[in-house]
């Protein structure tokens, strides 16, 4: 029974981790600012910047708590915060399109934006420290971050086979439907803040 809830838990962090790097979503953006860069070339720079995108994430699980903590800032306020940032960036994916970045550089781009904000953003790094402080997952957050880390790899490096088979209403349908079911989880994780909050 353990291990079954431990599953559905692994499954549901991890979807919720890929539907925050945006895979999907990204790849307009990814191929726009990498439009001058030969193919061969794009494929390193953007498996380069995802390996980036990743230590990151691993450095906000492991020692985001330790933050949390000496603010003092309790269990429940984080997921309840949680939920309200998810939230918001769930209603941006339902109701309108991610712009490109007004971003000009001459040089392949290194960290910014590719690893940082567009797969490593404030919503997935906040949502990390949340679920690496709730004690009955906390232990699962690292292989949820690898899981959705390798889906949004492949999209991303698959972007210009992918963005020529669904095209840009398809890319748009399907970051609209990530955002719904991200809405959902989002309402969860409020509720569960909140009913700790009122048992506590």
């Amino acid at each position: 029974m353990l291990d079954e809830l431990l599953s559905i838990r692994f499954i549901s962090v991890t979807i919720t981790f890929f539907l925050l790097m945006d895979g999907p979503g990204n790849i307009p953006i990814f191929l726009s600012l990498l439009r001058q860069v030969p193919p061969k070339r794009q494929a390193y720079i953007i498996a380069r910047e995802l390996v980036i995108a990743l230590l990151i994430m691993f450095f906000f699980a492991f020692c985001g708590n330790y933050v949390l903590d000496h603010l003092g800032i309790e269990n429940q306020t984080i997921q309840m915060a949680g939920g309200i940032i998810l939230f918001m960036i769930a209603i941006k994916m339902v109701f309108g399109t991610l712009e490109e970045p007004e971003i000009k550089h001459h040089k392949e781009p290194l960290i910014v934006p590719l690893a940082v904000p567009l797969v490593a953003g404030p919503s997935i790094l906040a949502t990390i420290m949340v679920y690496s402080k709730d004690i009955e997952i906390q232990n699962i957050v690292p292989f949820s971050i690898v899981a959705a880390w390798i889906l949004t790899t492949l999209i991303l490096l698959l972007a210009t086979p992918i963005q020529r088979i669904l095209g840009e209403r398809g890319i748009i349908a399907l970051e609209k439907l990530m955002g719904l079911v991200l809405t959902l989880i989002a309402v969860q994780l409020f509720l569960d803040g909140l009913y700790t909050f009122l048992n506590s």
